[in-house]
């Protein structure tokens, strides 16, 4: 699969970072930036399969090429799934993380239960169709931020089986739990069939 180029459509670059850590040299992944699109998609939706559609139905309507996308949400149980697909504005359009971390620390300061998942949703356009794949990892909510790792809300998310936080591990610890790792591991398999 080395050989087959792919567009990855966004320009998050920690984002980039995470998706080839876990496909190493499986897929030649293209950022937005190093296919040369300079464009800022919406994310208008109240989902996040239809904002990870919409981003990826974007880039294959510019390149007509092999592309996919994604989108992630924390969802917070005690919250009724909050932040979810509002997660990266959650407390605002800025897209401010600390103050994102600190409005849903203040949300969840009176409730006991403080599990939560991520949840990515991916949407690959492959030779004109698209497939969808998810991946989810469960966890809980601490109140007190640690690490300095990652990013969003790494540093207040404990993946189930671990007592660190995301903030606090490595990127290959991170990918041992990771909802995006677990969803690109289905793109992967997907593409295996396809050869």
């Amino acid at each position: 699969m080395a050989d087959i180029d792919i567009i990855f459509a966004t320009n998050n670059a920690n984002k980039v970072r995470e998706i080839k850590a876990v496909t190493g040299n499986h897929l030649n992944i293209l950022s937005l930036t190093e296919a040369g699109i300079d464009i800022d998609i919406p994310e208008p939706h109240d989902t996040l399969e239809a904002n990870a559609s919409e981003k990826s139905k974007v880039i294959h309507a510019i390149t007509k090429k092999n592309c996919f996308s994604e989108d992630t949400g924390l969802e917070v149980f005690a919250l009724k799934g909050e932040p979810g697909v509002k997660s990266a504005r959650y407390a605002g359009d800025t897209r401010d993380f600390q103050a994102n971390i600190d409005l849903l620390l203040s949300r969840l300061s009176n409730k006991e239960d403080k599990t939560a998942q991520f949840r990515t949703v991916i949407s690959l356009i492959w030779n004109n169709q698209e497939y969808l794949f998810e991946g989810i990892c469960k966890g809980q909510i601490t109140s007190n931020q640690k690490g300095s790792e990652g990013f969003g809300y790494d540093p207040i998310f404990i993946p189930d089986g671990s007592s660190r936080c995301f903030a606090e591990m490595t990127m290959e610890e991170k990918n041992c739990y990771s909802h995006r790792k677990k969803a690109m591991q289905q793109l992967l398999a997907f593409l295996n069939t396809q050869q």
